[in-house]
């Protein structure tokens, strides 16, 4: 089999870029070549923020914002072949997850905007987009896609691995020597964290949750976090910004609380859910390697491994692939199974009723 390239775009529910990873696929081998990354302005991330909810005139304002981001796109993959010095003709596709605006499979869609027709004229490359809807359509979850990438080149024959991507949401990706592969959401990576970071010191995230680190935990607050439903629903589960957002935040939180005790909480939050989540669905896991923005969070680090000790927590970057750009690759993978006219999904993580060929192609 010979080596092909294929570019990835994601921008994450994190909404804070656009990101383009260049991947060279042999095999089950993955090479990073080369990345790039556009950050959102304010004005385009506060725009992606108002489409999560119903206003007037959304429909206009999403085809309005879906050219912006295809433009962004198109920005940040032609920035990276003119670094690279490498040519169009040298990559077969682009694989574009595009920015999730409304995430609800209980009601049969999910909806990743950003143009793809546009931006394959703007790039003059072939694209490959609307991944998830396929998958919706066989009734699954549309989520998380990445497990079968982390199968792909993550998974070792004699070790039980389970690879944590933290971004917006946290998924889990368990990947073990014998079995059927399983992954779904746990629950919020980053996402509550950064809204209440940016309401409260004016930034868009915690750096290494330093201000967490000022404040103490408000038991009363994470029990009622821990709490919801969403926690004790067996997977395949997948959940996002329709669900975890400042609004449900702000019903459990009481007047006398300390703005750093609630960001010292929200980590707990985070590390809890993940912990807990690995506890009950992935008991015999040897290995675990953290990925995405999260992954960067020293406090949130440091937390997973008071609550996961004795087991093994490292990084993505030892099996080969940066934790800034595994997501991106991913969608590179993705879009390669798309031309080779092979599944992209797992039923056992997305509960569709069967493997299906993930994505709509709109050719150079």
């Amino acid at each position: 089999m010979s080596a092909s390239r294929y570019i990835g775009i994601m921008s994450g529910t994190s909404l804070d870029a656009a990101d383009a990873a260049l991947v060279e696929f042999d095999g089950n081998q993955a090479s990073l070549i080369a990345t790039n990354s556009i950050p959102y302005t304010l004005e385009l991330r506060q725009s992606l923020l108002e489409l999560h909810h119903a206003s007037p005139n959304e429909l206009e304002k999403t085809a309005v914002v879906s050219n912006q981001l295809a433009s962004l796109y198109a920005d940040v993959v032609n920035q990276l072949l003119a670094d690279a010095s490498i040519t169009k003709s040298e990559v077969m596709a682009i694989g574009s997850h595009g920015q999730t605006i409304r995430h609800r499979p209980e009601l049969g869609f999910t909806i990743q905007i950003g143009n793809p027709a546009l931006l394959a004229e703007l790039t003059e490359m072939t694209v490959v987009a609307d991944f998830r809807s396929r998958d919706i359509a066989a009734a699954g979850q549309g989520a998380p896609l990445v497990p079968a990438f982390h199968q792909s080149v993550f998974a070792h024959p004699n070790i039980n691995r389970v690879i944590i991507n933290i971004g917006g949401i946290a998924n889990l990706s368990s990947l073990p020597t014998t079995g059927e592969v399983i992954g779904f959401d746990s629950g919020p990576g980053n996402m509550l964290m950064d809204a209440w970071a940016e309401r409260n010191i004016g930034k868009r995230y915690d750096e290494n949750g330093n201000w967490a680190a000022s404040g103490k935990i408000i038991p009363e607050l994470l029990n009622q976090l821990l709490a919801d439903p969403y926690f004790n629903t067996a997977p395949p589960k997948s959940t996002g910004r329709d669900l975890f957002n400042l609004a449900w935040l702000e019903q459990y939180l009481a007047t006398c609380y300390q703005a750093q005790d609630v960001q010292r909480t929200l980590l707990e939050f985070s590390v809890i859910s993940i912990a807990d989540a690995i506890k009950v669905y992935c008991p015999d896991t040897q290995e675990i390697y953290l990925c995405g923005g999260g992954a960067h969070n020293h406090a949130l680090f440091q937390g997973l491994q008071h609550c996961l000790h004795p087991v093994k927590i490292g990084l993505s970057n030892e099996l080969g692939i940066d934790i800034n750009w595994v997501e991106a690759a991913a969608f590179a993978w993705l879009a390669k199974q798309r031309l080779s006219n092979n599944p992209g999904n797992l039923p056992a993580v997305t509960g569709a009723s069967g493997p299906r060929i993930l994505g709509a192609v709109y050719a150079s």
